[in-house]
């Protein structure tokens, strides 16, 4: 088997959970599946947002053709860089176990995010994680911080930035959970769909892969995600849009809240749904379509 994977640390780091897991349950060693490490144009642009790049997509292309290419049997992504429309050639045979789904916040000038200054500069790529902060607080400033996680976290500690918001999965796949300054609860910062997921890509022919992946594949992962990403899908979700969103499972029942927000954090629109998780799909589109009556015209545009 050959995976294909993006060269940061961090997808790297998943890369090798994927790899492990693989050798482990068909009894191989790791070295024996190679690895192919793809730069891709979302990784290439660090000057400007990537809603004004072309949104998440740039994160999978190059992978979705090496596919297509036949250069790799399976792509590695983090779940919530998955466009909601993939190729009719590729398939998202299913997700990791999640990982944590909440953001942490990282500073040296405050333990928590509503402890900082007056016009404190919260950097984040994310235009979701810019709205909630600009929710919480309309004084907050959100500069765009692109970078690795590790690139990021220097330039807080560098002082370029008073604070940032990340993924608390990725810093504990990394080994730097240490360096979050505290955790925000989903009530206040619901994660971005698919967020703590890792997904697998194949080509939508390729059974013989998909049969090979299926052992470490999460049913109740697989589920949440499926009704998170239709529910994005609904609302036409991409980096130019504000949108949280997350699907919990539990004894077979999915709970399901999704939100939009307006850029600048000034009003915030959201929805519940819950039903039997084998529902997901039909959970998660429905909610969208709910919230999809209730918003103001222009709030997705914006």
């Amino acid at each position: 088997m050959r995976i294909g994977t993006r060269g940061s640390p961090l997808a790297l780091a998943q890369m090798y959970q994927v790899r492990a897991k693989l050798a482990h349950v068909h009894r191989v060693s790791e070295e024996a599946i190679s690895v192919c490490v793809i730069r891709t144009t979302g990784d290439a642009i660090q000057d400007r947002p990537l809603s004004e790049a072309g949104g998440k997509g740039l994160f999978t292309k190059e992978l979705d053709l090496a596919l297509l290419n036949d250069e790799i049997d399976l792509a590695v992504h983090s779940a919530k860089d998955i466009p909601t429309l993939v190729p009719d050639d590729l398939a998202i045979p299913g997700f990791l176990e999640r990982e944590d789904v909440r953001d942490c916040f990282i500073s040296s000038r405050a333990q928590r995010l509503e402890d900082l200054p007056r016009g404190a500069r919260v950097g984040t790529a994310s235009l979701r994680r810019a709205a909630q902060v600009k929710h919480m607080r309309s004084d907050f400033l959100t500069p765009l911080l692109r970078g690795n996680v590790e690139t990021r976290l220097r330039k807080v500690e560098a002082g370029e930035v008073d604070a940032t918001l990340l993924a608390l999965a990725g810093l504990r796949r990394l080994g730097l959970e240490t360096k979050a300054t505290a955790i925000l609860s989903t009530r206040d910062f619901l994660p971005a769909p698919g967020q703590g997921a890792i997904g697998l890509m194949t080509r939508a022919d390729d059974q013989s892969t998909q049969d090979c992946i299926a052992p470490i594949l999460h049913e109740a992962t697989s589920l949440a995600v499926a009704a998170e990403r239709a529910f994005l899908s609904v609302l036409d979700g991409s980096c130019r849009t504000s949108i949280a969103c997350l699907a919990e499972i539990a004894n077979a029942q999915l709970s399901l809240r999704g939100m939009v927000l307006r850029p600048d954090g000034s009003e915030v629109f959201d929805v519940q749904r819950s039903g039997p998780a084998a529902e997901a799909t039909a959970i998660g589109g429905g909610a969208g379509r709910e919230l999809l009556t209730r918003l103001p015209a222009g709030v997705l545009a914006a």
